[in-house]
């Protein structure tokens, strides 16, 4: 099992180089960027000036233009002026050095500001994430073992109009039903402006009422897909062969089915927990526009709008990193539940 994840883990290396340096690539073939938008506002600015000065068309064109030196020192400055294989591995080194540069577009350093957002992608993330497992695995386990009756009918219902509408439609109804007409809960953000000022229990409560609507719209999708998956392969197991032979051998159906039938249906909850925990830790950036969220998600939409192309790379570096981990989490969790996974067979 060592042998196992120490190899999962040695291979998280060459994964995260073919991610990052496909990222790095096209950054730099797309049209737009850093050193273009400046030499547009270098020239705007320029142009602005000759009008001012009442200068005619002519000289505003002509002393638009920037010189040969002035473009290699606007290219030094955006770290374009190396060939793109050398400026690859050298935006790697500072990366493994925790220096993901600065932002083309404030100048703020990349790092800071990605971490002034990864508590609260941290705090949904877990939060959907353990909320939709305790939900999920006995809505399914419970909707397999009443299968067809009208509890199983009626909450099918449910989750199919849960996976059929997208988490920010959702986040829009809730917004319009529970903040704009009913007044119960706030309009949208991570806490109120009197956070700090409050009590424990009040804080408690402020958290509560800014994230219950945000996590209902965050895990919708998730939750019905894993309460499908759950009551299918549940159901799947407990047909199995195994299942009746324990039974001939004196188990009854209920022991049969907690002890051999439920473990084996946690194994593609299981194998899906990493992927969960990187879409969580990344955020939709529909949903945190929708609730006024400073997360990842907004983040890295944002700087790709904006063309910040550091601020694209540092924050596509940290989710593809997530993903590895969460690859090598999962991995480690269905080897809890299958013994064959632990015994390294």
């Amino acid at each position: 099992m060592r042998r196992y994840f120490l190899h999962r883990l040695l291979l998280t290396i060459p994964t995260f180089i073919g991610i990052t340096l496909m990222i790095f690539i096209i950054t730099r073939l797309v049209p737009g960027g850093p050193l273009e938008a400046a030499i547009q506002a270098r020239q705007a600015g320029v142009a602005s000036e000759g009008r001012s000065t009442g200068s005619g068309p002519g000289r505003g064109a002509s002393g638009s233009t920037l010189n040969e030196k002035q473009l290699e020192q606007l290219k030094k400055y955006y770290g374009l002026d190396k060939p793109m294989i050398p400026a690859y591995f050298e935006w790697l080194g500072k990366i493994l050095r925790l220096d993901f540069g600065k932002s083309t577009r404030y100048g703020d350093p990349v790092l800071p500001t990605i971490v002034e957002r990864f508590p609260i992608a941290l705090w949904f993330g877990l939060t959907s994430t353990i909320l939709a497992y305790l939900v999920s695995i006995p809505l399914g386990v419970s909707k397999a073992l009443k299968h067809r009756s009208l509890y199983d009918n009626a909450t099918s219902t449910l989750v199919f109009i849960g996976y059929a509408l997208p988490g920010y439609i959702v986040g829009i109804i809730l917004l319009s039903v529970f903040s704009f007409r009913l007044g119960w809960l706030p309009l949208g953000g991570f806490q109120s402006s009197l956070y700090a000022d409050m009590s424990l229990l009040e804080k408690i409560g402020d958290r509560f009422k800014h994230m219950v609507l945000p996590l209902i719209a965050y895990t919708i999708g998730d939750f019905a897909v894993m309460t499908l998956l759950m009551k299918n392969t549940l159901m799947e197991n407990m047909a199995a062969d195994y299942i009746k032979t324990a039974v001939a051998k004196g188990r009854t159906f209920k022991e049969a089915m907690w002890l051999h039938a439920f473990r084996n249906s946690l194994i593609p909850i299981a194998s899906g927990f990493g992927g969960i925990i990187t879409v969580f830790l990344a955020g939709s950036f529909l949903v945190e526009n929708i609730f006024n969220i400073r997360g990842m998600g907004m983040l890295g939409y944002k700087a790709l709008l904006d063309q910040d192309y550091p601020m694209v790379l540092g924050v596509l570096s940290i989710t593809a990193f997530a993903s590895l981990l969460g690859n090598i989490l999962s991995d480690f969790f269905v080897s809890l539940v299958d013994p064959r996974i632990r015994m390294g067979k």
